[in-house]
């Protein structure tokens, strides 16, 4: 392979902004940047003195660069993101958290309007308050809202078909507005106030609540003015435990923090002058060396494309050097102006200091754990006489019942734990039910045929629930593969088969140990493999739930989706429709004399 010349690149290279791509000698993405000035960002690359590790690892990889010039740095910015989505670059950081963020959803076009939990695109008529950092986030808010305010949060179809008031009415969670135990105007009232609470007006709320208990107390109405009291009381406590005190506004809270070649972001929502929790994310480093690096390469990705919504302040605890480029391209994003703020003050500046602290202590957390699991590796190197640290670990296990809806679960792990995006599921077929080794050896070898064909990374360790047959037949499977760099490792449960006493079958040799019970080794082992074990009943259990809710009535020839549904409809259930006979049949609509005694037929024998 021939260097790349970057000197004679350099010399005819532009100082416009715009992107730039890296490849290697196979033509494969290595890393995208942007520049202000791609000729002075470029050169940085090749430079004689002050580059760390990781790039100059990097550099050495290039076999050529690919630039595309741009009208501004936003659309440098922007061009980088979809470039960075769409090729997953393997020296960028690569955001992998892409679902979209709960909301609380008010709807506008019924008379009583009803609280509930959104996720998704926001097409409903009403109003969408968010987001929320999870769904227990939105449940909790949810919670409060219910036993303050008592708007309805039962679903529609529920609220239009009661005669007489459910259990939160019972329970003072509720107003009954399904069987107008409530007025329109009153209820409005309550839904007014949720919504002043959720678009962070609680002092304004608070001081129209104080109103209203006097006004009501004035009039004689003790126990209206009773409820005031208990709102307004209810809203004191939340504002004290909020700790809002000097906030406003809506914004979210980005700190990094970083520790022995680790990252971590910690984004904490605030809507409304309320914090509604917070969300932690572990980058994996890549070329970037601090946090205002980290932030830079992080921004774009979390805000850019999606449904995610950019508030108008967004807090950082370092600045990126292109922090007015990111900002111009929020706002151009967004619709609306966005600013990007380092140095900030009062209520904002606490809670800056909580998210440090918070990246902060995640971060130990995460690293203390990342630690102990790459020890156990070490020891299981140890025991099981690698001549390397194993970097890449696959388990393999078999769920049935009965034979019934057979899955195999096959398990990633490397030296930091769980690769869970990597694990796989095989629904068996075509082996006879009960057949372990079948099933075994139909898994493991669509698994390693793809491998073989570059779907992913082959294992330097292979654990198989199982004892001596189960080995057998994975070591049968990889010699027919002609794949002879993989250590094949049994996991049987022993004669006690309990935890701890597990027996290890060495495939090479077939010879059985046991490893002490405090072992680390062992502790690995038996996390991987129970691991396997939980992922391989939880696609079993997936798949028996769907073959049995699958309906009898689909497999009966002349019988489409429209005779289906009537039929459903007209006896309640599949079991109804079997238990029927062929006059009962003739009666639902579309159903002839011949069709009902064809369905008769169909289900009698099908089953027995």
């Amino acid at each position: 392979m021939s260097e790349f010349d970057h000197k004679s690149f350099l010399k005819r290279l532009t100082t416009r902004p715009g992107v730039y791509q890296m490849y290697n000698a196979e033509r494969e993405l290595l890393y995208v940047g942007k520049a202000k000035n791609l000729r002075n960002r470029v050169s940085s690359y090749f430079r004689a003195t002050g580059l760390t590790e990781k790039t100059m690892a990097l550099v050495s990889r290039i076999a050529d660069i690919q630039v595309t010039v741009t009208s501004t740095e936003v659309d440098a910015l922007l061009l980088e993101h979809n470039l960075i989505k769409s090729h997953h670059p393997p020296y960028n950081i690569l955001l992998k958290d892409d679902k979209s963020y709960p909301y609380i959803f008010l709807s506008s076009e019924d008379t009583y309007p009803r609280l509930s939990l959104h996720r998704g695109p926001k097409r409903r008529k009403g109003t969408y308050f968010g987001p929320y950092p999870s769904a227990a986030a939105v449940r909790e808010s949810l919670h409060f809202l219910q036993k303050v305010f008592k708007v309805r949060q039962c679903e529609d179809s529920f609220f239009r078909n009661r005669s007489r008031p459910c259990l939160q009415y019972q329970i003072d969670r509720c107003t009954a507005p399904c069987v107008e135990l409530v007025t329109p105007g009153d209820y409005a009232e309550q839904v007014e106030n949720t919504s002043l609470f959720l678009r962070g007006k609680s002092r304004e709320l608070m001081v129209q609540l104080a109103d209203d208990m006097e006004r009501a107390a004035t009039e004689l109405k003790y126990e209206e003015a009773a409820r005031y009291r208990d709102q307004l009381g209810q809203l004191q406590h939340v504002q004290a435990t909020q700790g809002i005190e000097g906030g406003s506004g809506d914004l979210d809270i980005l700190a990094a923090a970083l520790d022995r070649g680790r990252a971590c972001v910690q984004v904490l929502f605030v809507r409304g002058a309320r914090v509604l929790g917070s969300k932690t994310y572990y980058p994996p480093l890549k070329l970037e060396e601090n946090e205002a690096e980290v932030l830079a390469a992080f921004l774009p990705q979390y805000y850019l494309g999606g449904e995610r919504q950019i508030p108008p302040d967004i807090v950082v605890n370092a600045l990126p050097e292109d922090a007015d480029t990111v900002a111009e391209a929020f706002s151009v994003h967004s619709g609306r102006k966005v600013r990007l703020r380092y140095r900030v003050r009062e209520a904002r500046a606490r809670w800056l200091q909580l998210a440090v602290q918070t990246a902060q202590t995640n971060l130990a957390a995460h690293l203390s754990g990342r630690e102990t699991t790459l020890a156990r590796v070490q020891a299981l190197q140890a025991e099981l006489g690698l001549d390397d640290l194993p970097e890449r670990m696959e388990c393999f296990d078999i769920s049935h019942s009965s034979g019934e809806a057979t899955v195999a679960s096959c398990v990633v792990f490397d030296q930091e734990g769980p690769r869970k995006g990597d694990y796989r599921k095989f629904n068996i077929e075509g082996v006879a039910a009960g057949d372990d080794y079948g099933a075994m050896q139909q898994a493991l070898e669509r698994r390693y045929k793809r491998l073989q064909s570059g779907e992913g990374a082959m294992p330097d360790l292979l654990l198989i629930d199982g004892g001596k047959g189960q080995v057998a037949q994975a070591l049968g499977v990889l010699e027919a593969l002609q794949i002879n760099d993989i250590t094949v490792v049994g996991v049987a449960k022993g004669v006690t088969r309990k935890a701890g006493f597990e027996t290890l079958v060495m495939g090479a040799s077939g010879i059985e140990r046991q490893l002490p019970g405090d072992s680390p080794a062992l502790h690995l082992i038996q996390y991987i493999r129970d691991e396997a074990h939980r992922f391989a009943i939880t696609g079993h259990r997936a798949r028996r739930d769907k073959t049995r809710r699958q309906s009898q009535l689909e497999g009966i020839p002349g019988v489409g989706a429209k005779r289906r549904r009537e039929l459903l409809r007209h006896f309640g259930s599949a079991r109804g429709v079997k238990n029927a006979g062929v006059d009962e049949l003739k009666k639902v609509g579309g159903i002839s004399a011949t069709m009902a005694q064809q369905i008769y037929d169909h289900l009698h024998t099908a089953t027995d």
